[in-house]
């Protein structure tokens, strides 16, 4: 029987589905049983599957129809195919064998690597190495850690593992010697972190000098239980450990953190320790942002009296000349690919071959002279059909969910890139549904609204094995036993094996789904263009939904980023990539096509202050301290190599600003030694105009601090800089009229007017030309994100914070790390500036902060997964201490868990008895780590007494 359908109608192609689809029984994830959506489908026999996991007790009973994708049908095309650009290894063996060249092995004696590195390695799935990775490795001084290397090489085309044999032979060969490994995010930290620590593990190195037992036995001082280890440690904002480089031995840090750890290690002369920097993604010099941190970072390095082996490694190097020269370094580049690219350009509907990009320029130049194709020389190979779905009307949709479910039918997995805003100008007939969803889904609604659509034409489940289908509901749960609850689009698309990726989600959120994509649990993931960069996701198959991020078009670079996740080693014997391409942008994405990688240059010239940094870090550090010795490091920039002819005046100009700004002070002519201040802003790791605003707050502070309240000290440490995000003036206007007295103080005291908020949020606008106006507009930024962090810290859920001020809970949750990490910096700042009070103070509301919680439960909150509203739960059932939950039975924190769950949930007796086998598990690690923290405590009580 038919099911109901409410007030939407059938189109023609359903009615006729229908008439040709038998029903199954199975019913998934919170969705009435479905028709089949592919016509023909045989008689399935009735099997039995797992039913609904969960349902939220609110949940209507509304549902979205299923929709059937377009055909997409070959076409015959005598045009003639050619080698990619990428596809060497049509031409050349990808995996040569020992018996062609036996210095692919790891076990080449000339490599000089251990057995026990190699047999890891070899566990890990690599056991030979291809031929460029062994002509890299043999270049003059690379292996013995006396040359620099700068090589570029395709995404996918195995350019870490070099990286990765050439600093862990300088970690192996003296067990006092460090290494550094620097990468742009912290999703990549992460994942690079678990990888060497599989890659070491086990690796054992006893320096010659090592005590006798007897010696050690009488000594007074017990040794390390990880020294003869090697022990990769992660850094990244957020976190208050004050690592030295007795801590780590391989530190793999972002940007930021690595150059800190230089500075520290600089300052307190135990640098020499330090023998090889890793730089990943070489080509961010040139980010506007964050890119001259690289270039501090290796300008200090090439300072330096000792050997550093510097490595450069990216996918997309212009000049890579230039940086050859400013690094010294040898230089390799290579196109391979150990897995070939078959690229495609689809317009209107018509899917284009490219075997080489010169072959996809050629195609698209004919499509803009000639868009009725009447005299192509390349011709379409396939096309998709129109369809008769309304929501299917757009051709470049159409094309992506076409393309996107025949590749997850094929068992394939699919990447989708896609354009987060103009989606919205598109489907602009969709606005009244898209109203409906949570802030979340509209503000990201291009991303979310393609996964949806792509997971309706994914219904029919019935030939799936029931595996998948388990490991799909298992994910759900997961999701849903997160503190921020599940998100009801998830929910509705990874029961198909579709999910989303953008950064609304919460870090968590990002890991489950990026985890049940890489095992193959979900098909298709639908990410906006940032994932190109961010994380190590291939897929059998890209689309790229339009060329545009936001209102303009992708760069060159990350259009390579993005086309290079196609193909994944070891899945799939070919990669495949579509840029669906609009009618109006075509002449746009010729341009693009065309366009050259851009040339990499320093990031010091882009604003003056950031010279000033350059200038005051080593003046601080003691790196530089005269005239000469600043010249000679200012010389070995790559601003000297780029742009030489501005630098003189920018130094001269800029030491004098950093002495007006009293940073540095000058006894003699040629001689500069940091103040106090200047030592407090390097090791806070402020900018020097950023410093300079914070010592002018600090010290008002200080005159008239409000300690009756928390909105000041919590204002103290909300970052300076911008955040993503903009005020909402109606929520500010309603926080601030529930303020207490000492709140409204606060505002006074930072000279923040209630009239002008109320102005703001009746349509007015802040004006920010004059550098008055623009600090001004700095204090109402900061104090409106003081507010969140109050919330934060007294019990409120990211989700609640995220629904009250209309903000993604991805974003709110960026917000609670970035404030960790620069609370830590103004930590930082005040015991240099000799501020002790200050500094405690900050200290503990970063501790709540970082538990979300009261300070009644920071002892709770150290447990793992007890944080902010489930700690609460626990302290009001009566464990109110970590030795009350060490001596807890599990079983006996389950219902408390349960209690905890941010939503309340309608399950079944087979799903509940599951889901409950997932919180024993979970309540047997918060166990374990509080019997840890427990015999902590018994022994610090030990030692005291």
């Amino acid at each position: 029987m038919e099911q109901p359908r409410g007030i939407l109608h059938k189109t023609t192609l359903e009615s006729t589905t229908l008439q040709q689809t038998t029903f199954h029984t199975t019913t998934i994830a919170g969705n009435k049983r479905l028709y089949g959506d592919i016509a023909g489908s045989e008689q399935q026999p009735p099997t039995s599957k797992r039913t609904i996991e969960f349902q939220k007790a609110s949940a209507s009973a509304k549902e979205t129809p299923g929709l059937t994708a377009s055909i997409i049908e070959s076409v015959d095309s005598d045009a003639p195919s050619h080698n990619s650009e990428y596809s060497q290894r049509r031409v050349v063996s990808a995996t040569p064998t020992s018996t062609v060249d036996r210095s692919l092995l790891l076990s080449f004696p000339r490599y000089g690597l251990s057995s026990s590195l190699v047999h890891n390695l070899k566990t890990l799935g690599i056991k030979e190495i291809y031929p460029w990775q062994k002509q890299c490795l043999l270049g003059p001084g690379l292996l013995d850690g006396t040359k620099n290397l700068v090589y570029t090489a395709p995404t996918g085309g195995g350019k870490s593992l070099v990286a990765d044999i050439l600093m862990l032979k300088r970690v192996l060969e003296d067990s006092d010697s460090k290494a550094l490994l620097v990468l742009p995010y912290v999703a990549l930290v992460q994942e690079k972190v678990r990888w060497l620590r599989n890659v070491v593990q086990g690796i054992q190195r006893r320096s010659p000098s090592k005590k006798t037992p007897e010696k050690e036995r009488d000594s007074l001082w017990q040794r390390r239980f990880d020294e003869d280890t090697v022990r990769v440690v992660g850094f990244f904002g957020g976190g208050k450990v004050r690592a030295t480089w007795a801590d780590f031995d391989i530190a793999v840090c972002t940007f930021e953190k690595a150059n800190t750890l230089i500075n520290t290690a600089i300052d307190d002369c135990t640098i020499t320790k330090l023998r090889a920097v890793v730089l990943d993604e070489l080509h961010m010099l040139d980010d506007d942002h964050r890119g001259y941190l690289i270039e501090l970072i290796a300008t200090k390095l090439l300072s330096l009296e000792h050997g550093v082996q510097i490595v450069g490694m990216s996918a997309t190097l212009a000049n890579i000349g230039v940086l050859s020269q400013w690094l010294d370094a040898h230089i390799y580049s290579t196109l391979y690919r150990p897995v070939p690219i078959e690229e495609h350009l689809v317009h209107e509907g018509k899917i284009y071959p490219a075997s080489s990009t010169t072959s996809l320029l050629q195609t698209a130049s004919q499509l803009a002279l000639d868009l009725n194709g009447s005299q192509l020389q390349n011709h379409p190979v396939r096309v998709v059909q129109p369809s008769l779905h309304k929501e299917f009307k757009d051709p470049v949709l159409n094309a992506v969910v076409a393309l996107a479910t025949e590749t997850a039918r094929s068992g394939y997995g699919a990447l989708v890139f896609c354009n987060s805003r103009s989606m919205f100008k598109v489907f602009r007939s969709f606005v009244s549904a898209l109203s409906s969803l949570p802030f979340q889904t509209r503000n990201h609604h291009g991303c979310e609204f393609d996964a949806r659509l792509i997971s309706r034409t994914l219904r029919d489940t019935s030939h799936l094995d029931s595996t998948i289908l388990e490991k799909r509901l298992d994910l759900l749960a997961d999701l849903r036993s997160l503190s921020t609850g599940l998100d009801p689009s998830l929910a509705e698309t990874i029961p198909f094996g579709v999910a989303f990726h953008h950064a609304g989600l919460t870090t968590e959120e990002r890991d489950l789904i990026a985890d049940g994509y890489d095992s193959g649990i979900l098909k298709v993931l639908v990410a906006t263009c940032s994932l190109a960069a961010g994380i190590n996701l291939p897929a059998r198959r890209v689309i790229l939904h339009n060329a545009r991020m936001g209102r303009d078009l992708v760069g060159p670079s990350m259009l390579r980023q993005m086309r290079g996740r196609a193909g994944r080693k070891g899945k799939d014997e070919i990669g495949e990539t579509y840029l669906c391409c609009r009618k109006a942008d075509l002449k746009d994405v010729i341009e693009l096509m065309r366009a050259e990688l851009p040339q990499i240059s320093s990031g010091l010239t882009t604003d003056k202050h950031r010279i000033q940094r350059a200038l005051l870090e080593v003046i601080a550090i003691r790196l530089a301290s005269s005239s000469y010795t600043i010249d000679d490091y200012i010389q070995r920039t790559l601003l000297s190599h780029t742009a030489s002819d501005v630098i003189e005046a920018h130094v001269e100009s800029s030491l004098q600003d950093l002495i007006k700004m009293g940073f540095i002070q000058s006894d003699e002519p040629t001689v500069y030694v940091a103040t106090q201040l200047g030592r407090a802003v390097v090791a806070s790791s402020l900018e020097p105009e950023d410093g300079a605003f914070i010592h002018r707050e600090m010290q008002r502070a200080l005159r008239a601090f409000v300690m009756d309240g928390e909105m000041h000290v919590l204002y103290m440490f909300t970052p300076v800089h911008d955040l993503s995000g903009t005020i909402n003036w109606q929520v500010f206007r309603s926080e601030m009229e529930g303020l207490d007295d000492s709140g409204l103080r606060v505002m006074t005291f930072l000279g923040l007017k209630p009239t002008q908020v109320n102005k703001m949020a009746q349509g007015g606008s802040l004006r920010e030309t004059t550098p008055e106006e623009k600090e001004t507009a700095r204090i109402y930024r900061r104090f409106y994100l003081a507010l969140q962090l109050r919330d934060l810290c007294n019990e409120m859920p990211i989700h609640v914070v995220s629904h009250k001020y209309d903000m993604p809970r991805g974003t709110v949750q960026n917000l609670v790390q970035t404030c960790q990490g620069f609370a830590a910096g103004m930590i930082k700042f005040c015991e240099q500036m000799n501020w002790g009070a200050m500094a405690a103070i900050l200290n503990h509301f970063s501790d709540r902060l970082n538990a979300g919680a009261k300070s009644d439960l920071l002892a709770l909150a150290k447990i793992t997964f007890i944080k902010s509203r489930t700690a609460r739960v626990f302290y009001e059932n009566g464990l109110k201490t970590v030795a009350a939950i060490a001596n807890a039975d599990a079983q006996e924190l389950v219902p408390i868990l349960i209690q905890a769950q941010p939503s309340k949930l309608r399950l079944k007796s087979k799903d509940e008895q599951k889901y409950e086998e997932k919180l024993l598990a979970k309540a047997k690690v918060i166990a374990e780590s509080a019997n840890r923290l427990w015999q902590m405590e018994m022994m610090q009580q030990v030692y005291e007494e």
